[in-house]
């Protein structure tokens, strides 16, 4: 095992290699077969990396302590899910399955474009396959993980605790998947760069791939959210961790390039912006694995710290100094085709968009590295926590959502004042309605005025899929709900786009709910006691030490009434892994009632059976999940293929007449 999968990386360092000469070579030197073999380099280092993959998935499975990697990372009691998930749960593994990722999509993207854009391919090639090149020269001389021990131990170490959760069974692929997929937008963006081809040809190319990654990334994101609030405790899904924010950066700047890049394809605008938030979507990719991989910024999501950190600081630094070098240098064949011709328009909603997203990465990036710069500069590490970044992006993304709301009424080039004031007046309404409501009930006019915001957004959105239904009515009499339908159906791209929308200002009402209306109690109970919070009465029925092959937990045993009303009963756990004794860790009891989350945290127990007890009432958090859902479900809607415009017979006085012009 261990020699079939290092030969195969070997195999691939060296192809890989091969390939970037080959196509550079090729295009330099207009010789199709080198350009044509640096092609088939793709698929062959990619292939070579899926062998790499198979034989390390084969050794996980049938426990081959021999290797050093799945000796630290497996047990022979371990579930077999979560075997297979200890393939990602290090560095090396995880650095594996960043390469497959990014190889299986470069393959397909050279695949699929070789013909169409033959000019920027070879670049494409060379690029994807100098990304490859570091990763593979680090599974093979610096973190191997297939480092043989000098005997072959009985049973493994056993998966880090943090790791055995169905969250991160899902979180860490779809997270390191969504940096790996940015690999091929970035190869043809330094493709146009290194050839010139500035247009919209390499627009064109990246654009469904961006979405791609754009995707799957937030879909990592949510997931992290979702293991982070039912597994560490403090009662929320975001806690402006240096990993969270990290892996949230690249999704900012993606988010901003993938509206951006509608300027460009529309007006021959933003050209600079698209390059340069491109360019950096795919650094901060790169900067977002080496904050987890190094352990240079503290964090309880780095499980896996290791010496490789100063490797990818290497790579990051080369990476930003040739990108930028090359974005200065193409600065004169990246100017806009045209100016903006009137604030009032869609051209200026993309650039206040780009700049509110450029603005909030720019202060998490800041607030994630401010204790290395303090410690550099005053040998005194400060730190700045969750309430800098609420009060900092806590405005940009009002006006964000504001922007969401009107954006899609602006008209391109100059819009009507008049007839954008009356579109946007129900809308207006309805927003401003919900947010005298929420104060009057609430008191809390920041709450009330994100709503109302909120809301807003909701309304223009509808409007939109209002105004688009009776238009198609007029010519086809199809029912408003077959209307909308259709009206997704030939243009996802523009409907999917407000679809995902939706889904964000869903996840704001559950952000805001859940973020100014929290409640918190703490409860030291004995068996058959009670406590109150809100109108909720938490009954402690009893305390359990359950034990399997894996460990022992603890398990607090509670039940739950509304009103005097029984509403179910929680389990509140404390899991204590074999070899890990020492790093417990948790599984909240949480139930859904109506709108709210209860939420019950097992503090500390002792040997009589009482209990202290954490219990919140978290409202609206559920929404963030259904957010999340009508977030993939908008995904899926702008990359589903667009049906083929139906052809129409012609007839014989049209092709008659067409015979006697020509």
């Amino acid at each position: 095992m261990a020699q079939l999968g290092s030969g195969a990386l070997v195999v691939a360092l060296a192809l890989a290699v091969y390939g970037i000469v080959a196509g550079v070579l090729g295009a330099r030197r207009r010789i199709p077969e080198l350009v044509e073999s640096s092609i088939r380099a793709v698929w062959g280092v990619t292939a070579l990396i899926l062998v790499a993959v198979v034989t390390l998935l084969t050794a996980f499975l049938t426990h081959d302590f021999r290797l050093e990697y799945v000796y630290g990372r497996s047990s022979r009691d371990m579930p077999i899910y979560y075997v297979a998930a200890a393939f990602y749960g290090g560095q090396e593994g995880s650095l594996l399955y960043w390469s497959m990722i990014a190889g299986i999509l470069s393959s397909l993207a050279v695949y699929l474009h070789r013909k169409r854009d033959r000019a920027l391919i070879p670049y494409v090639a060379a690029t994807v396959l100098s990304v490859e090149t570091f990763l593979l020269f680090m599974l093979t001389v610096i973190a191997s993980p297939f480092t043989l021990l000098p005997m072959r131990p009985d049973d493994g170490q056993g998966l880090n605790p943090l790791l055995r959760d169905v969250g991160m069974i899902l979180h860490p692929p779809f997270l390191l998947a969504g940096f790996a997929s940015f690999t091929v937008p970035f190869g043809f963006a330094m493709a146009a760069m290194i050839t010139g081809r500035l247009g919209a040809d390499w627009i064109r190319a990246i654009r469904r791939w961006s979405l791609v990654a754009w995707g799957i990334l937030g879909v990592g994101l949510l997931f992290g959210a979702w293991w982070a609030y039912h597994v560490l405790g403090w009662g929320g899904y975001w806690g402006w961790d240096p990993v969270e924010n990290v892996a949230l950066l690249p999704w900012l700047t993606g988010t901003a390039f993938i509206h951006s890049v509608i300027v460009q394809e529309r007006r021959g605008m933003l050209k600079v912006w698209n390059m340069a938030l491109i360019v950096a979507t795919f650094a901060l990719s790169v900067f977002g694995t080496f904050t987890v991989r190094s352990g240079l910024i503290s964090s309880v999501h780095s499980f896996a710290l290791s010496p490789i950190g100063p490797w990818f600081l290497g790579y990051l630094a080369v990476v930003v100094l040739v990108s930028v070098g090359l974005l200065i240098y193409r600065l004169p064949g990246l100017q806009s085709d045209r100016a903006i011709e009137s604030v009032v328009s869609r051209e200026s909603g993309f650039l206040l968009n780009n700049l509110l997203f450029t603005a909030m990465a720019f202060a998490t990036f800041w607030g994630t590295v401010f204790p290395l710069v303090t410690e550099l500069v005053r040998e005194t590490k400060l730190t700045v926590g969750p309430p800098f970044y609420r009060q900092v992006n806590g405005p940009l993304l009002f006006v964000m959502m504001l922007l969401m709301g009107v954006g899609p009424l602006l008209a391109w080039r100059r819009s009507n004042t008049g007839l954008l004031l009356r579109n946007l007046l129900w809308p207006a309404v309805a927003g401003v309605a919900s947010g005298i409501v929420m104060a009057v009930l609430s008191g809390h006019l920041i709450a009330a005025a994100s709503l109302a915001v909120t809301v807003f957004a909701v309304g223009t959105i509808v409007l939109e899929y209002v105004r688009g239904a009776r238009v198609r009515r007029r010519t086809t009499r199809e029912s408003y709900a077959l209307a909308v339908a259709m009206l997704v159906r030939r243009n996802g791209r523009r409907y999917g786009g407000y679809i995902v929308h939706l889904a964000v200002a869903l996840m704001a009402v559950g952000i805001i709910g859940s973020t100014f209306f929290q409640v918190e109690r703490q409860f030291t109970l004995q068996p058959g006691q009670s406590g109150t919070i809100g109108p909720y009465t938490l009954t402690y029925q009893r305390l359990d030490n359950r034990v399997n092959a894996q460990g022992q937990a603890v398990v607090a045993v509670v039940d739950i009434a509304k009103n005097g009303e029984p509403r179910g009963t929680v389990e509140s756990k404390r899991f204590f892994y074999r070899n890990y004794e020492n790093q417990p860790t948790a599984e909240m009891g949480i139930k859904t009632i109506g709108i709210d989350d209860i939420y019950i945290v097992l503090d500390q127990w002792d040997e009589n059976g009482t209990a202290s007890l954490r219990a919140y009432i978290n409202p609206m958090v559920s929404w963030i999940w259904v957010g999340g859902a009508v977030y993939v479900l908008g995904m899926v809607t702008v990359l589903w293929p667009a049906p083929m415009p139906a052809r129409r017979p012609v007839t014989r006085p049209v092709r008659e007449a067409a015979l006697s012009e020509a």
